[in-house]
This record gives structure tokens, sequence and C-alpha cells, in this order.
């Protein structure tokens, strides 16, 4: 039995390099500035040793071309120990773990129809903070809460809100791609496309447009991370193309596609991703996704209980860290910085005793210093 698990583990590994091995490496980037730095020369008398590296398994695997793999595949049948752990079965199962592996965003198996609970769908919310910066948290992208955007909207374009933060890190995937195209199309120019579904072997693509005028011209940030999936991604680069959004968090989950569940004989599921959905900027968001323009980390379990104790406090109370004071608009126009004081302060009071601050969202929080701070260069 060991040398069965050994022997798939291998097998899994060398038989999924088919993939990889069709491509060549990706090159290392270019140092910043664009040029490779100049090495001086070496005199053969005294060469300089280079460290050993030791490579990875990966690295080893998607170094075989296609020879070296069938000769690996044909060695292991006539040579190793136990034959019946490299049939045709266990060769196939390595296969597929390996694609599993490979392509965790794009191929999945589930355990059936009925196993896979369905998440509950997330509120839409919304909040005046500071009484002039609209926040929006989407939630699940779907009719009632598009409904509930509206209303918003329409409320902050009485209250002549001028600068928006769309919060995208509590859409997950959904397969009314229609429905989730029409949130986009709030923020978008008429006639302009939102995404693309695009499947392989030329298939004609699928694109979804504004037929609308955009029912906010203004500042929009874009808040997203790993829970923002699917649609929600393309939505996130749909608002940096067309609005100049920024987009402040951590990279998006990489699943901005289209799915289909096919059914195995025994009754599971083989989930695949069929189409891709390509960015305004022709840029496929699949299975990359969308990096943030400024990286923000943050524990998904702290963000979702802000979200969830929001319903009740708003999400005002979360913002800031407790008893440290934030950059205003004041602190700027004057040249001083509350936050350094404030730690300095902390500094002097180190050895007393301290209690475990509440959650709070650096990720909204630097979405606010940022509109704070472009609003004041403007005013300049």
């Amino acid at each position: 039995m060991k040398s069965r698990l050994l022997l798939c583990s291998f097998a899994i590994s060398i038989v999924a390099a088919n993939l990889a091995a069709q491509s060549p490496a990706p090159n290392a980037p270019p140092p910043p500035g664009g040029r490779a730095p100049q090495v001086p020369s070496k005199s053969p008398a005294a060469p300089a040793a280079s460290p050993s590296v030791t490579p990875t398994t990966e690295n080893l695997v998607n170094s075989l071309g296609p020879a070296d793999l069938q000769a690996v595949i044909t060695l292991l049948k006539s040579n190793f120990t136990d034959p019946d752990a490299i049939t045709e079965t266990e060769l196939n199962r390595a296969t597929v773990e390996g694609l599993l592996v490979r392509l965790p965003r794009g191929v999945m198996l589930l355990p059936g129809k009925d196993s896979p609970s369905v998440a509950a769908p997330n509120a839409f919310y919304s909040e005046l903070i500071a009484g002039a910066i609209g926040y929006l948290r989407l939630g699940s992208l779907n009719g009632a809460n598009l409904q509930a955007l509206d209303r918003s909207l329409n409320a902050f374009a009485a209250k002549k809100v001028n600068a928006l933060i769309v919060d995208l890190r509590a859409s997950q995937a959904t397969d009314d791609l229609a429905v989730a195209a029409e949130f986009a199309k709030r923020f978008s120019p008429n006639g302009k496309p939102i995404f693309t579904l695009r499947k392989p072997a030329g298939r004609q693509d699928r694109v979804f447009k504004s037929e609308r005028d955009p029912a906010f011209r203004g500042l929009v940030m874009v808040l997203a991370d790993g829970d923002t999936a699917g649609a929600a991604e393309a939505i996130a680069a749909a608002l940096r193309f067309y609005d100049k959004a920024l987009i402040i968090g951590q990279p998006t989950a990489g699943r901005a596609a289209d799915y289909s569940d096919l059914p195995l004989p025994n009754g599971k599921i083989l989930r695949l991703a069929v189409a891709e959905m390509i960015s305004p900027d022709g840029r496929s968001l699949f299975p990359e996704g969308v990096k943030p323009d400024l990286p923000v980390e943050m524990f998904l379990a702290d963000k979702r209980q802000i979200f969830q104790l929001s319903g009740e406090k708003g999400m005002s109370p979360f913002i800031y860290e407790a008893g440290r004071p934030h950059m205003n608009e004041a602190a700027l126009l004057a040249g001083t910085n509350p936050e350094v004081e404030a730690a300095e302060a902390a500094q002097q009071r180190r050895g007393r005793a301290s209690e475990k601050s509440p959650p709070h969202d650096p990720v909204l929080q630097r979405a606010l210093d940022v509109i704070t701070s472009l609003e004041v260069y403007q005013k300049r």
C-alpha cells in the first residue's frame, strides 16, 4: 500500500506535466527600470562559485519534454516493483488528480448534486460616511440587491455625493451574468462593453454591453479581495477601465469564468470553466483575477465579522483603529500627521496592559484616506 501511494503521487506529477510541457516557462520579469543588471566579468583564474539551488519537484517535472514523459511511464510499467500500482486506472486517477491540483480554478470534482450546500445570499448595504462619501456594499449580485443599489444611488444623488466606495468583498460568483452586468451598467458609459464571455475553439463571443447612461459620475474606489469572485471580478475591471477607479485590497478569486456542471456515471459532478471573462481592455480575467492598485492586507475573518456587525452598528465604528486619530482634511492642510503623533504617544505608554482592540477595516480606511487626499489636492 505504501509503494502504491508513493507511485500514485509520483505519477500525478508526471502525467499532469503534459499540460505545462507544451508551453515554455515564463521568463523572469525585468528589474525596475527595464534594464538588466550589468554583471562584471570574472577572471578565469578565480571563477565565482554559484550557489547550489535544489530544484523543486514541480520544476523537475516541468523540465521534461514529451519524450521524457513517455519514457518515465514506460520505465515505470516495466521496472517498478509493484506492477499493480501502475495500471491504466491508477494512471488515469493520477491524471485527474494532477489536473485538479494544477487547475484549481478551472476544474473541480463535486460529490454530487445534493451534497454541495448553496451559500446564503449576502445582503446589500449602504451608508453615508463622513457626511459626504457614499459607501455601497453590493453583496450578492441578484435582482433584490440591484433594486437596493438604485435606491441608494438616487438618495446619494439628492445629497450631491460626488465620491463613492464600491465594496465587492461580499460579492461571490453568480450564474445570472445578465443581472450581474446590470450592476456595472450603473457606472459604465452607454454603448460600451462591460465584459465579454469567450469560449474556446473560436466560438462566438457573448458581449455584455451597457444600454443606459451611468447613474453616477464622480470619484470611485473599489474594494476587493479573495471573496470577490466571478462576475464581480469583471465589474471591478470595468470600473477601473471606465471610471479610473482605484482597486484597493487584495487579489480577487480568479474565477471570472462561466462554469458547467457535467454529471459522471457514478453521480459525481465535474465542474468545468467553459468560457472566460474578458475585460473591456481585452485582457482575460481567468484565472489570474484582478490585482489591486493599492494592496492592503486584512484577515477574511475580521472582515466577515465587521460585515455581520455593520447591520446594527454601521461601518463607521470599524473604519479606524480605536484611539488612533486618522488623516483628515485639516491635518493635511496643516501639514501635521495625527497618526504619527498617536503612535509616539503609544510608545510612551508602553508597559501598560493593553486591551484587545475591536476589529477595524484597513481596506476601507485606505479608500477614505485616498479620497480625502484627492479632495484636498483638487482644492489647492
